[in-house]
């Protein structure tokens, strides 16, 4: 999913009039997802070959039968072509994993939902500090960043202004992004989000007279 022109428009024009008021910088990003979670991937596929193990020993009779018609059933089961048989079948279940949840949407869907909040988090960061962090003069620049697919956004900001706005200030930002992402429009979201956020830093940080534009105010999508 990507935002159209006219978002990319709404969201950069949303930024030139917050801005207008006051001397902080919103910086906005947008990326479709912040991780490709192959690790998560990894650990299922791993737990599915566990498991087969753990199945095939507590139900010992399947491997038996496998052995039976694969070979010489008068002569009873051998332990080596039992190990044999249980490794091929868990080999088989993890590579069956691998190739399911080579699918995003499914490896997405299985990603824990504390784990996409921390992997949303760190990129956010990582972000924050290259296109952001004590990028101004008096330190007072903001990170709006939306991963579309983990539905979920992060607001950053510098530690001047972090130091004067509590963290629960911005919840009415975040509020508005959120609800109109639930309505698929994310881009309204974005713009409504930092309308919001440059109310905050207006009252935080007027505009001074000498204030220049030191941030990009385009929508960065990544």
């Amino acid at each position: 999913m990507h935002l159209s022109a006219a978002e990319h428009d709404r969201v950069t024009a949303a930024v030139t009039a917050a801005e207008a008021h006051t001397n902080g910088e919103i910086v906005t990003v947008v990326a479709r997802q912040s991780d490709a979670y192959h690790d998560v991937a990894l650990q299922w596929s791993v737990l599915g070959m566990v498991l087969t193990l753990a199945l095939l020993a507590t139900f010992p009779g399947v491997v038996e039968a496998i052995n039976a018609r694969l070979f010489d059933a008068w002569s009873g089961p051998h332990v080596g072509h039992l190990i044999a048989i249980a490794t091929v079948l868990a080999t088989l279940v993890y590579l069956l994993c691998r190739l399911a949840l080579a699918w995003r949407p499914l490896r997405l869907l299985l990603t824990p939902a504390a784990t996409k909040t921390r992997r949303v988090r760190r990129r956010a960061l990582q972000l924050f500090r290259t296109g952001a962090e004590k990028r101004t003069i008096a330190a007072t620049g903001v990170l709006l960043y939306l991963s579309l697919d983990e539905h979920r956004a992060e607001l950053i900001a510098d530690e001047s202004i972090h130091s004067k706005v509590p963290q629960e200030t911005w919840g009415a930002a975040m509020a508005a992004l959120i609800a109109a992402v639930k309505d698929g429009r994310p881009g309204d979201g974005m713009a409504d989000a930092v309308a919001q956020i440059g109310l905050v830093l207006a009252e935080h940080f007027p505009r001074s007279d000498d204030d220049v534009n030191e941030l990009p105010d385009r929508l960065i999508e990544l």
